[in-house]
């Protein structure tokens, strides 16, 4: 499973992280859901009325008996186009390719940190399809420092937040987002882990052009490294 050093240190210390969320992404009530071209369910839906996507998801996760939903990371994805704007300039190849795992479950969902942390940075990012509320975590695990992203958060926790806060693995720092404050977004967490933030804070970008899918895997390793979910295995 191992495709870069960062990648190769968390499969080497799978055993030490905690849940991010206080669900069990392996019980059976859990779903892979597909938002590639693939699924011709997506084909006319109408992807900016949010509560549209809403029902979507829902009617994704009924299809297969399901209550919460995962899947996404390196999914070239159709679902960018409810924002075109957002993922790069239209005249050029859009960015479609998704570098994080996304979790589609209830807003309210307590968002927790897998192992101790130190908030690298806050931002809302307030665009319509952007990340809306989000933290970034500062990690340490051998001689290595990286991160973990949190997308699509509710505004009320975030704002309690600050850069060198220190959390305990385990420890409660955020919910899952409902819409529009998450980035309009149906509630779902986006999860991802970055290897460096190449100087920014508060924001990484979430989603690639394809073909550059090589370099931007080296540096977003697979966040179900962390998640251990089987369903995205």
């Amino acid at each position: 499973m191992s495709g870069s050093p960062l990648a190769a240190l968390l499969e080497r210390h799978q055993h030490e992280f905690g849940p991010v969320l206080p669900v069990d992404l392996n019980a059976p009530e859990v779903a892979r859901l597909d938002f590639t071209a693939a699924n011709p369910i997506l084909a006319e839906a109408d992807l900016r009325d949010t509560a549209a996507f809403e029902a979507l998801v829902g009617q994704l996760l009924e299809a297969q008996n399901a209550l919460i939903g995962v899947g996404g990371y390196l999914e070239n994805r159709v679902i960018y186009r409810r924002s075109p704007g957002h993922f790069g300039d239209p005249t050029l190849q859009a960015r479609s390719l998704h570098l994080g795992v996304d979790v589609w479950l209830r807003a309210g969902t307590p968002v927790l940190a897998p192992l101790e942390a130190v908030v690298h940075s806050v931002a809302d990012n307030d665009n319509f399809g952007d990340y809306g509320p989000t933290v970034i975590l500062q990690h340490q695990l051998e001689d290595t420092t990286f991160y973990t992203l949190y997308g699509h958060l509710g505004r009320a926790e975030v704002a309690l937040l600050r850069p060198g806060m220190t959390l305990e693995k385990g420890e409660k720092f955020a919910e899952v987002g409902p819409h529009p404050e998450n980035g309009d977004w149906p509630p779902h967490l986006h999860f991802q882990v970055i290897a460096n933030m190449l100087g920014r804070e508060g924001d990484f970008p979430g989603v690639a052009v394809p073909e550059q899918q090589a370099e931007w895997a080296a540096l977003c390793p697979n966040p179900n490294l962390i998640l251990q979910s089987q369903v995205l295995q």
